[in-house]
């Protein structure tokens, strides 16, 4: 695997000694169910080709060092930090990912040797496709494997490892992100998208196969890098929290239509939270269309659903750009299935399932409308429906 010898030999070169292993977690797209995870709701993500990779060997102290080559500007280096030189408020830069894992590790309790890091991929940072949640996964599979063999204790789950790649993000990082990313990346199955009850994280592996379907699942990176930490992100996680508290139930997962309609009609919703929430119950129940059209094998309501899901975070959640929405119009005029955008929003990535025959003049058709429009060229491509995360070497 090519990425697995480019990250063992730049390991060697950085750290004079071979890694004890190395560990990769992928990307992952999100078919429908955006920011419903943390209103407890439900999502529909796949594990994609796309990267990021690991090397790692435990340290004779407790100290952390990491390097990053993942943004082809050379190396990224962060010092070698100690225990209590990282955490919250203490960690910054790409390293607080890294570090964040290793802090809340050892807050759990889990007996976390030092090491040095060196970090890869292919997975484009910014687009939108849970670069951070790959991160936090390979590394957290890296540092829990490394504290194995060392010491005598029990495993964490894939569930245990999300939730700590979620706290990292949210108290270390800062960015108040729900479970789906770090979820989707750990346990993502070739062939198979991730029905999770993000509430529970009860989670169902529903066949999903685009190839099988005669189609491709194309991936249009605007390159509007998006940038959550400190963006409106936070404003529209807090608008749902008003709207759930207003209703008087837990999270939005719990509201109705009829219920937002009727807090808006006695002045307990104004009209922007409203649509906040309003995005937030129907996502869940196009989520829930989706899976019960890809159990039966049916397609078009699929494409009806991304539609609408389009639509929702445009007008109600208002989370697209320009860029996102002319890859999406652009897609489906040139024959796409079904086009939405993906991830967070404020620009990244959009998706689109193309029939096979069709995929270049898609990506074609997308790149044309960007240069109408006056914006830089996307970056276009297909990405397979893979495994999650996983030691590697």
């Amino acid at each position: 695997m090519e990425l697995v010898d480019a990250v063992t030999a730049g390991f060697i070169e950085r750290a004079g000694r071979a890694p004890d292993g190395v560990w990769r977690a992928p990307g992952r797209v999100n078919l429908i169910g955006e920011h419903t995870d943390y209103n407890d709701g439900f999502v529909l993500p796949v594990a994609i080709d796309r990267s990021v990779v690991v090397a790692a060997a435990r340290r004779d102290d407790e100290g952390l060092r990491c390097w990053s080559t993942r943004d082809g500007r050379g190396d990224e280096v962060a010092p070698v930090r100690r225990p209590g030189e990282i955490g919250p408020g203490r960690s910054t830069g790409w390293a607080a990912y890294a570090e964040g894992v290793a802090w809340t590790l050892r807050a759990q309790g889990v007996a976390v040797a030092g090491a040095d890091i060196l970090v890869h991929g292919d997975l484009p940072v910014g687009a939108g496709l849970s670069s951070s949640a790959a991160l936090e996964a390979a590394v957290g599979l890296a540092l829990t494997d490394l504290a194995e063999s060392a010491v005598d204790g029990p495993a964490l789950d894939r569930a245990d490892l999300a939730r700590v790649g979620q706290r990292a993000e949210n108290e270390v990082v800062g960015m108040p992100c729900g479970i789906m990313d770090q979820m989707a990346v750990l346990l993502g199955r070739a062939g198979h998208a991730v029905f999770l009850d993000t509430r529970t994280l009860e989670s169902e592996l529903v066949p999903f196969d685009p190839a099988a379907l005669g189609l491709t699942l194309l991936v249009i990176d605007t390159r509007v890098k998006h940038a959550l930490v400190g963006s409106p992100y936070a404003e529209r996680r807090r608008a749902c929290e008003r709207a759930a508290a207003a209703l008087g139930v837990p999270a939005l997962r719990d509201a109705t239509l009829a219920d937002l309609e009727a807090a808006r009609a006695d002045g307990r919703l104004d009209e922007v939270t409203f649509r906040r929430a309003r995005h937030v119950v129907t996502e869940n129940d196009r989520v829930l269309e989706a899976v019960a059209a890809l159990r039966a094998g049916n397609l078009e309501p699929v494409g009806k659903a991304l539609a609408g899901s389009h639509r929702s975070l445009r007008d109600d959640y208002e989370v697209s750009c320009a860029e996102l929405d002319v890859a999406v119009e652009a897609a489906v005029a040139a024959g796409a299935a079904a086009a939405r955008m993906t991830g967070g929003g404020f620009g990244g990535s959009a998706l689109a399932l193309v029939p096979l025959a069709a995929a270049e003049a898609a990506a074609r058709g997308v790149s044309e409308a960007f240069a109408a429009a006056g914006f830089a060229a996307p970056s276009i491509f297909a990405v397979v429906v893979s495994d999650g995360a996983e030691r590697v070497a």
